[in-house]
Parts: C-alpha cells; sequence; structure tokens
C-alpha cells in the first residue's frame, strides 16, 4: 500500500514537469503494487495521460481553478470536517502531534491537514495502520469524489481510488455534515479577496508540497530499493 499512497499523494500534488516526466512510472507503480482494482486503476488513466501531454500551463491553471477557488474542494481535510469552527486548530495540532509520534516531521510550510501529507503520512505506516487512519477521513474523501465528479473532473478518480483502499462506505450522515461545514463559496467573492491581499513575493509558494514534493523521487527511489533487493 506505500507505493500506491505515495503515487496518489504526487498525483493530488500541483502539477510539475517533473510529475509529467514521470507520469509513466507512477502508472506502473500502481499496476505493479495491485493494490487498486484493475476498474480503479483504469479510473485514473485520463488523469495520468492528461499529465503525460498537457500543457503544464494550462494543468496548473486547472488545478488551481478546481482546488484554490472553492472551499467545497479544499484539499485541507478539516476545512470539511471542522469548517470555520475553533476546533479546527487543536485539531490540527493534534494531527500535527501524531506525524510526531510516528517519526514524520514536516516542513515549516506544510499543514498536517493537507491531503497529500495525509498520505504520505499514512504510506509511512503498517497496511492495517493505513488503512485505518485512512478510514478516518473516508466521509471526506467521499465528499470530494462527489464534488468532483459534478464537474467532470479527472482528479474525482484519486478520491474515488482512496475510499475503495479504506473499505469504508461513508454513512449518509456523515456526508451530509460535510455539506454542511464547507460551503460553496461564490468565485466572486475570492476575487474580491485577492484583490484587497497585499500582494508579496517569495519562496514559499501556495503549492510548495504540490510542485516538487519530494513524493515523485520518494516513489523513484524506493522502486530502486525494491529492485536491488530482487537482483540480490
Amino acid at each position: 500500500m506505500k507505493m500506491t499512497l505515495r503515487t496518489l499523494a504526487a498525483l493530488l500534488g500541483y502539477p510539475s514537469a517533473e510529475l509529467q516526466a514521470h507520469a509513466g512510472e507512477l502508472r506502473e507503480t500502481l499496476r505493479s503494487e495491485g493494490m487498486l482494482a484493475a476498474a480503479n486503476r483504469d479510473r485514473l488513466e485520463p488523469l495520468l495521460r492528461s499529465l503525460e501531454s498537457d500543457d503544464l500551463l494550462d494543468l496548473q491553471a486547472a488545478y488551481s481553478e478546481l482546488f484554490d477557488r472553492s472551499r467545497s474542494l479544499s484539499l485541507h481535510l478539516f476545512e470539511h470536517v471542522h469548517g470555520d469552527n475553533r476546533e479546527r486548530g487543536q485539531a490540527m495540532i493534534d494531527l500535527g502531534q501524531q506525524y510526531l509520534a510516528n517519526g514524520f516531521f514536516l516542513e515549516a510550510n506544510e499543514l498536517p491537514d493537507f491531503v497529500p501529507v495525509f498520505l504520505e503520512y499514512a504510506s509511512c505506516l503498517a497496511p492495517s495502520e493505513a488503512r485505518e487512519t485512512l478510514g478516518q477521513p473516508a466521509h471526506v474523501f467521499a465528499a470530494l469524489a462527489e464534488r468532483l465528479d459534478k464537474r467532470q473532473s479527472r482528479y474525482a478518480a484519486i478520491f474515488h481510488c482512496l475510499v475503495a483502499l479504506t473499505g469504508v462506505r461513508p454513512e449518509a450522515e456523515a456526508l451530509a455534515e460535510i455539506d454542511q461545514n464547507t460551503p460553496a463559496v461564490d468565485p466572486a467573492e475570492i476575487d474580491e479577496e485577492w484583490e484587497e491581499a497585499p500582494v508579496t513575493f517569495n519562496n514559499s509558494g501556495a503549492h510548495e508540497m504540490g510542485g516538487p514534493t519530494g513524493v515523485v523521487a520518494k516513489i523513484r527511489a524506493s522502486n530502486r530499493s525494491v529492485s536491488r533487493e530482487a537482483g540480490a
């Protein structure tokens, strides 16, 4: 399950030249580990082919349009679980402490509830523990899969795969609570916020975890390790 989770984390990151260059390796990793049924791997094909063939700037623009312009598609888990509730901050601290307890250290610009970070953390756990950990936000994954399906987005496949990996069937009540916590935001309101925000330039972009996340490199390194062991 480790390599499958790292591959899904990479696919959910902000499109980069590195991700494009190694899309074929990600496909092969999913096939070789065999944690996903063929039907779910096929679901990911449109996204993989798009990464391989589409213009990078177009991919990045589409990604930002999806995940940056609507709270209902936020890639931060607690946005859906707690919304603007004050419990969100404590939940973030608790999750970060859980990571530390398991030897998983975050960089300063990473939030623990960012889905690619969460998946990479789960990939470091034993398979049974990883499945249990993934099952906790399964209702969030299911809600995102449904919302992305409505937008006919290729990214929906990632969340369908995550739900399949958990083996959990989210309850209707849990999904309804997600809808209550993450209301849709009028894009005009977001545009207004951007207009009011001061412009700053630094090296800690909003997609540090999504650009060169290091996930692709870790997948390649793990694959090389497996190859060496096989040849030993």
